[in-house]
Parts: C-alpha cells; sequence; structure tokens
C-alpha cells in the first residue's frame, strides 16, 4: 500500500454562507438529521478530545445522546481517563465526520456533570445488558483477563435477575456546553468550505475560514 497515492476529490456539495443557518445548533441539527436519513452508521459518534491538566492530550470515540440549545450530552464511566480529565481541564473539543457527506463538524466547549436525574433517567432506558455492562466494568483498569470481566458480569446478571438495575454512582452524563463550532464541506482541488461560529458578546459570529 502506498499511502502516498491515496486520496480522493470531494464534490458532492457546496456550502454557502447564504445558506448557513444563524445559530450553530440548528446547523448542526440540519447535517446530523440529514447523515441520519442516508442511515450513515452511528451519524451521532463523535471523537471526543480531552487534555489532563499535565497537557497530555487524549482521545476517543463517543455517542451524541441528546442536543439542545444548552449543549451537547453524552454518558460514560465517571471513573474513566476522560472523566478525571474533564474534572482536571473542563476545556473539550469533539469532531463529527460524515465521510459519505465529505462533512465534518469540529465543536470546542466547556464540559461538566449533567444533573443525576438527567443520568438517571437516561440509565433507566439502556437495554438491560448495557446497565449490567456499565456495573461491571472499571473502565480503564487493567485486567488480567477477560474472564474476569464476564465472570462479574454474570454475577450481577444473577444477583438482579428480576430486579431493577439502579445506575451507579460511578456512571453519568456530561454536557458539552460550546463556544465554537466549524463546519467543513469537502470541494474540488481541495478548495474546502470551511465556516466557524464562535459565541461573544452574546452573539454567534460566523466566517468563512481558508481551507
Amino acid at each position: 500500500m502506498n499511502l502516498e497515492e491515496l486520496r480522493a476529490e470531494y464534490a458532492k456539495k457546496v456550502l454557502k454562507r447564504e445558506d448557513l443557518a444563524a445559530n450553530p445548533v440548528k446547523q448542526f441539527q440540519a447535517w446530523l438529521e440529514e447523515a441520519y436519513a442516508l442511515q450513515i452508521l452511528e451519524p451521532n459518534a463523535m471523537v471526543l478530545a480531552t487534555c489532563s491538566k499535565a497537557g497530555l492530550p487524549s482521545i476517543r470515540t463517543v455517542l451524541l445522546k441528546n442536543l439542545d440549545e444548552k449543549g451537547l450530552t453524552f454518558f460514560t464511566n465517571y471513573e474513566s481517563r476522560k472523566a478525571q480529565e474533564i474534572t482536571e481541564n473542563p476545556q473539550v473539543s469533539v469532531i463529527f465526520l460524515w465521510k459519505e457527506l465529505e462533512r465534518q463538524v469540529i465543536i470546542q466547549g466547556l464540559a461538566e456533570k449533567t444533573s443525576r436525574e438527567v443520568s438517571m433517567r437516561y440509565f433507566d432506558k439502556r437495554p438491560r445488558q448495557s446497565q449490567l455492562g456499565a456495573l461491571a466494568s472499571h473502565q480503564g483498569s487493567i485486567l488480567s483477563s477477560r474472564k474476569i470481566l464476564e465472570e462479574e458480569y454474570e454475577r450481577l446478571s444473577v444477583m438482579y435477575e428480576g430486579l431493577k438495575i439502579p445506575c451507579p454512582d460511578k456512571w453519568g452524563g456530561f454536557i458539552i456546553k460550546p463556544y465554537y463550532y466549524e463546519f467543513w464541506q469537502g470541494r474540488t482541488n481541495r478548495l474546502h468550505d470551511r465556516f466557524s461560529y464562535h459565541f461573544a458578546e452574546q452573539i454567534w459570529h460566523i466566517q468563512r475560514l481558508s481551507p
């Protein structure tokens, strides 16, 4: 495989200033709904970047579970590296990539825990197997074998047979409150369309960026 020869042309769509919504949340919702309509696998998947107080970055893929004017919500284990880093440094960034549409969206903002009520309400909606998995996993801890994890899952399955599974304290949501959005649309000749929204003085400012 010759990596230098791997390239693709982008020519499916254009992004014009006059077509942008004044509010980036509306613009993002429109793009997300379009990706969903095309049956793109997990269009709500986003790569989340966090950074420790020592300046060490880390990334992982999480799933967007709610979107509104307040922000973007995802759920995770509060003992995970991502949760620990958000506690140390709430500045985060996420990126959505929809290759089928030749689009990506970058969002920057401040993350904070959701209320316990929000976490419990979503946990109760999850499949029972996922609830048991959340209890069984100590995310990021070292395992000597997979068998240990599977045995803990089975132990909890027996323990809660016929019972409601409680939302563990170690599990819950984060909401990212954005102050920056960037929309990217692939174009021919690498002259891509890029627009940023930056929140300042209580309004969103839109700018075209050079590709």
